[in-house]
């Protein structure tokens, strides 16, 4: 860097904004600190002249003096073979400020809550030191079976913190849906200066079932049955989620459509912690190539039969 052009110093052009001189000098003064180059002996020195050239630039009076008169500027300014502007002054790094003069660490790193303790690694501590900011919450979704969903149960996952990962078993409390959140406290991001860490929220996914689906606490499922059993009635299997399988009376005369219900059945409700219903949805089921003597017999039957639409229109 050179120590008699001030623009060149901060890499700037001599129509430079005060903004693009400003940013200009923090990034340099930035780089260039001591406390980030500790390996760099030359480093204290470029950040002196960095700081020098600002002194200058960075004031409107200063610099319209040093551009009329360049180094020999009056009142202050560096002097023809003399000390450079700053010169003399002591460059220690305190709780309270920075190099000289009220210099403002805040206003260097770009202000807004960047603490120096954390872009120099924990090596300083400025203005009382940093406080202690919660780590972050992380979102995350898992695939739930719907039995565990509607019964409740656990699944494990990978969670990793750093480098490591680790396996955890999450309860899945019974009545979950799709789209609720389980959080679990202090497994998001590790805190910063021993600050406590953040959540981790996971939002349930439930899987689909071969034969049942949900309607808010209560479950459905559809149970084939033939036009004589509907006639006739019957006795009818029917599998449950949570007791095995019952068997079910279809009342004679039940149409396509009817629902049959199964009190306390169904999946807890996450609000009332109350189960809901089974119901059992009945499909009058025709052969789809009935036999000649089935065919004979419904012949005989319909001669026997009322239109169920006489009537209706």
């Amino acid at each position: 860097m050179s120590q008699n052009d001030f623009y060149q110093t901060l890499c700037v052009s001599r129509s430079a904004t005060s903004d693009e001189i400003r940013k200009a000098y923090k990034k340099l003064a930035r780089e260039n600190h001591p406390d980030v180059k500790k390996d760099d002996p030359a480093a204290a020195e470029r950040f002196k002249q960095v700081q020098e050239a600002y002194d200058v630039l960075g004031d409107t009076e200063k610099r319209q003096q040093y551009d009329q008169f360049g180094t020999t500027f009056p009142k202050g300014g560096p002097q023809p073979g003399g000390p450079g502007p700053g010169a003399g002054r002591s460059y220690t790094w305190s709780s309270g400020g920075g190099p000289g003069g009220g210099f403002d660490f805040s206003d260097l790193f770009g202000g807004g809550g960047v603490d120096l303790e954390e872009l120099l690694g924990g090596g300083r501590r400025t203005r009382g030191g940093p406080r202690p900011a919660r780590g972050q919450d992380v979102e995350a979704t898992v695939s739930v079976s719907f039995e565990t969903a509607v019964l409740g149960g656990s699944v494990d996952i990978q969670v990793e913190h750093g480098h490591q990962h680790d396996q955890l078993s999450v309860k899945i409390p019974a009545g979950v849906n799709t789209g609720s959140v389980i959080r679990l406290a202090g497994q998001g991001q590790p805190g910063r200066f021993s600050g406590p860490p953040g959540d981790l929220l996971l939002t349930i996914e439930v899987q689909p079932h071969r034969f049942f689906r949900r309607e808010g606490s209560n479950l459905l499922i559809d149970v084939p049955i033939t036009p004589s059993e509907a006639v006739l009635g019957a006795k009818v299997e029917i599998p449950t989620l949570s007791e095995g399988s019952v068997v079910v009376t279809v009342p004679p005369g039940t149409s396509s459509g009817a629902k049959l219900r199964l009190r306390g059945k169904g999946a807890i409700d996450p609000q009332t912690k109350q189960p809901g219903d089974q119901y059992v949805v009945v499909k009058v089921v025709v052969p789809r190539e009935p036999s000649d003597d089935l065919k004979e017999l419904y012949r005989q039957v319909s001669s026997l039969e009322s239109s169920p639409r006489q009537g209706l229109w």
